[in-house]
């Protein structure tokens, strides 16, 4: 059964003083990450979360897709309407 998300956010919206602490703060957290495997969704909710978004409201993860040649692949975030 497929999920259904929000293609619009909905949350309060953050001062840019706000998005920019929250920025400073993830990418001090997140500059020696190695493993894009391992970590990918944690890094795709937090990154989300600087801009006060709830990813489970707008997107999923590992999104089917269809590539060239009849071959199918996965993305690591699908976000309707916005990240295609």
């Amino acid at each position: 059964m497929g999920m259904k998300l929000a293609t619009t956010v909905s949350s309060p919206m953050l001062s840019i003083s706000e998005i920019r602490n929250r920025a400073s703060a993830f990418s001090t957290r997140w500059k020696d990450e190695v493993s894009e495997d391992a970590e990918a969704k944690s890094f795709w909710d937090e990154f989300l979360n600087v801009f006060g978004i709830d990813r489970k409201r707008v997107a999923a993860f590992e999104k089917q897709v269809s590539k060239a040649g009849d071959k199918s692949g996965y993305i690591d975030l699908f976000w309707p309407g916005v990240l295609p």
